[in-house]
């Protein structure tokens, strides 16, 4: 007999009242809007990049792709330059990678460590580097006395370590490997090298793949490095690619028409190339979009890292 009006008494408890409900609604619209803002700029180069160029230069685009036409995509391809560049943004943006974590890892491990002597003064002498730097004429000097001007290495090795991202990886470190760990594994005759590749890097996904992602995304949109450091175009970087066409396109609609033909191709050149900006913004947002998903997982665990300690 107590079994129903048990029941009823919870069902009684888990009806929401109207202020939660009306709190609801205004977050779903209010969160609904937000999205909204967020997402249509991008909604909006996508239809501009893949609409007839006059509807895009007079306004007519909104809501939907007006005149489908692939044609800022085909001028941009036009140039092998942008495969090539392509090309080279995967290998400085991988080897990059791979070096970030080769330098941020183990040196992040290191200072998260208790027993290390003279963490502290290095970590403040590595704080000291994201306040005051050498400035650009120094480090042109530098790389080119290091002989890597026109290299891979002088987009690569100035960069090999963030100070930021090295204090993001010491604080996962010293939260989620513990000494206690450690003395387990020291018991079993397990060296320090040994327990950093065998137990803390497996442990530490999470935070792998926020440098990865946090590196990589650096990686590929760096451009100012290649503009001081390398001059042979052959090893232009993609951003770099694409920044010269869209300059070489710009300058060439500097030139005065004196016919009303000249004047009309040289409107229809200007259409063209205002689609071609946002063929170039797709183009060069491809490979993050693809490498996004497979590291949400980790993204908000990374993001976090820190804001709790227990």
């Amino acid at each position: 007999m107590l079994r129903p009006v048990v029941a009823n008494q919870l069902e009684v408890k888990a009806k929401r009242s109207k202020e939660d409900v009306v709190f609801d609604t205004i977050n779903f619209i209010v969160l609904t809007l937000v999205l909204l803002i967020v997402a249509y700029p991008l909604y909006w180069v996508i239809i501009s990049s893949i609409s007839n160029p006059g509807a895009v230069s007079s306004g007519e685009v909104l809501w939907r792709p007006i005149g489908f036409t692939l044609q800022g995509y085909a001028e941009v391809f036009k140039d092998s330059a942008v495969m090539r560049g392509f090309w080279n943004s995967i290998v400085y943006t991988v080897a990059g990678v791979l070096v970030n974590l080769a330098v941020t890892l183990p040196t992040a491990y290191a200072l998260s460590r208790n027993t290390f002597s003279g963490r502290k003064a290095i970590t403040i002498f590595y704080m000291i580097t994201m306040f005051f730097g050498g400035g650009l004429i120094p480090t042109y000097l530098v790389i080119k006395n290091l002989h890597m001007i026109n290299t891979m290495w002088a987009l690569i090795l100035p960069g090999s370590l963030s100070v930021y991202n090295m204090i993001v990886a010491r604080t996962f470190f010293k939260m989620n490997i513990s000494e206690e760990l450690y003395e387990a594994a020291e018991i079993d005759g397990c060296t320090q090298g040994k327990f950093f590749f065998r137990v803390a890097l497996p442990l530490s996904k999470a935070i792998i793949a926020i440098l990865v992602l946090y590196y990589g995304v650096g990686h590929w949109n760096s451009y100012f490095s290649a503009l001081v450091y390398i001059s042979d175009k052959d090893m232009y970087p993609l951003q770099l690619v694409l920044r010269n066409i869209l300059i070489t396109n710009e300058a060439a609609l500097s030139q005065t028409a004196t016919s009303e033909a000249a004047r009309e191709a040289l409107r229809e050149k200007q259409q063209l190339i205002s689609v071609m900006k946002y063929s170039l913004i797709i183009i060069s947002s491809i490979p993050v979009l693809v490498l996004y998903p497979f590291i949400q997982k980790h993204f908000v665990k990374g993001v976090m890292i820190g804001s709790v300690k227990g």
